[in-house]
């Protein structure tokens, strides 16, 4: 493992937090790491629906199949995307911005981990109203960030069978 990029192997799935609250200028770091990702034409069509009130957690934890962490977690980061601003690659950037936003996390000691939501259209759906997204907006994903309360080790999952050179 490569030393130098330690803050990427260190960003790992984080489902166990303490409860203790998130800071606003952590929560601010998260969401200008996550708008610092590339875009396509730097149409940059991601919003993002920040939620930091316990009730409202435990609300988005019981709406998400896969979302209990969310009630201990201290912040969740809705991260959408404005399909008018760019109907064709709105899910890749703003996948790049998720990516950001976990390895971010990481390096400020915190945890996280990565709820799918797009596109199971029923998630999305009832998630969006949840948080009063618009129509025209994608959602693509909830991030559960908290102080973490399992520390998981840094690892690589660098498969050299998955690697082709020059061609498949």
């Amino acid at each position: 493992m490569d030393s130098r990029l330690s803050a990427i192997f260190s960003r790992r799935s984080v489902r166990q937090y303490t409860g203790k609250p998130v800071s606003e200028d952590d929560a601010k770091a998260l969401l200008e790491a996550g708008m610092a990702a590339p875009s396509a034409s730097n149409r940059k069509p991601w919003h993002f629906v920040t939620v930091t009130e316990s009730a409202r957690l435990a609300q988005l934890a019981a709406i998400h199949p896969y979302g209990k962490m969310l009630s201990s977690a201290g912040l969740c980061i809705a991260v959408c995307g404005d399909r008018d601003v760019s109907p064709d690659f709105w899910v890749q950037d703003c996948s790049a911005a998720t990516e950001n936003i976990l390895v971010a996390a990481a390096m400020l000691g915190l945890g996280a981990v990565w709820l799918g939501v797009h596109p199971r259209a029923e998630r999305e759906r009832d998630l969006k109203q949840f948080l009063g997204i618009p129509g025209n907006v994608g959602l693509l994903c909830l991030i559960a960030v908290g102080h973490p309360d399992e520390h998981p080790d840094a690892r690589t999952q660098y498969d050299e069978q998955r690697v082709h050179r020059g061609c498949w």
